[in-house]
């Protein structure tokens, strides 16, 4: 009598820790969180610090993988966010896809810009194979950068052809990673 119900116990057991688990593109729920605790701890430390233009600067987390992403005004913002991002305690290693702006910002290119970053979330959003709240778009004088952990190849070169399409886009960068394996 106890045996079916044992079996019954062990089998529920089984499939519940297989839900929690991870794969090579899906976090287990710990993972996430922690994920998301570095993530912010690095953008607490940018914005404490005074060289890094916190405002301009994205950050993803995933697995302890930090990727920097938009556009500053300096290579020593650059490299301050580079340090400061890898001695945030949890960070496995840093990837600055950062980049330099070369040209002034003046309101009206900012203007543009914000239109452009829009029209691009919109029609990545639209798209059925992109995952748009996986990707962040950064815009500068119509470069488009893209940046985040994606699930595969597939999706970081459909989410290149859907920018690039978007009216407004001179250049797109992608800096998009595939999700490592665990």
């Amino acid at each position: 009598m106890k045996s079916p119900i044992l079996n019954s116990f062990t089998i529920v057991a089984v499939l519940a820790l297989a839900a929690c688990a991870s794969t090579r593109t899906q976090q287990a729920p710990g993972e996430y969180v922690d994920d998301a605790t570095i993530t912010t701890k690095v953008k607490s430390a940018l914005i404490a610090n005074p060289v890094a233009q916190a405002h301009q600067i994205e950050v993803e987390t995933f697995r302890g993988v930090v990727q920097l992403s938009g556009f500053v005004d300096s290579t020593q913002e650059r490299e301050t966010a580079q340090m400061v991002a890898a001695h945030v305690a949890g960070v496995k290693s840093v990837h600055n896809n950062l980049e330099v702006r070369t040209e002034p910002h003046t309101a009206g290119a900012a203007l543009d810009d914000s239109v452009v970053t829009t029209r691009v979330k919109s029609a990545l959003v639209a798209n059925p194979v992109t995952k748009a709240r996986q990707i962040n778009v950064a815009t500068a004088d119509g470069i488009v950068q893209l940046s985040g952990f994606v699930d595969s190849a597939t999706e970081k070169s459909t989410a290149t052809e859907v920018a690039r399409a978007v009216p407004g886009v001179r250049l797109v960068q992608n800096d998009l990673e595939t999700k490592p394996a665990p």
